[in-house]
């Protein structure tokens, strides 16, 4: 079973112009993900550029898709980073997500935002495109 752990962006990390983070939380983040790797578990973890150096595709009902730049209003919508993590049960997933550190330091607010990804294996539908796509992601 695939997880994401999803950090949520605040307001101080879409005003960044350059990925400083905080000595304290990179190495606390770097102590988890060590632990993830040791486990054998971790599958990769980034953090993500702020929306201002991004973009959005809008699909209409009709009409081809719109590009629209970044930066994004609502910094709580947001991801600003994430951890893809491979384990037995979701349970085994709540207790690593339950260890990550706080994204923005003690003492202050964040979402951490837990998401398991879905198997090929469960999508109930049999054709050439899943048959694939198992293929490919096999390769």
């Amino acid at each position: 079973m695939r997880f994401m752990i999803i950090v949520r962006s605040i307001p101080e990390f879409e005003a960044e112009t350059t990925p400083s983070p905080d000595p304290a939380v990179f190495d606390a983040m770097l102590q988890f993900h060590q632990e993830l790797a040791r486990a054998g578990v971790l599958l990769d973890a980034s953090g993500l550029h702020p929306s201002r150096k991004g973009w959005q595709v809008l699909h209409a009902p009709q009409g081809a898709p719109r590009i629209v730049d970044g930066p994004f209003a609502e910094a709580k919508e947001l991801i600003a980073g994430y951890t893809l993590i491979q384990v037995r049960s979701r349970d085994e997933a709540i207790e690593w997500s339950r260890r990550f550190p706080n994204p923005v330091g003690l003492g202050k607010s964040a979402v951490v935002e837990v998401r398991q990804l879905i198997d090929l294996d469960e999508i109930q539908a049999d054709g050439p495109s899943v048959e694939a796509f198992r293929q490919m992601l096999q390769a």
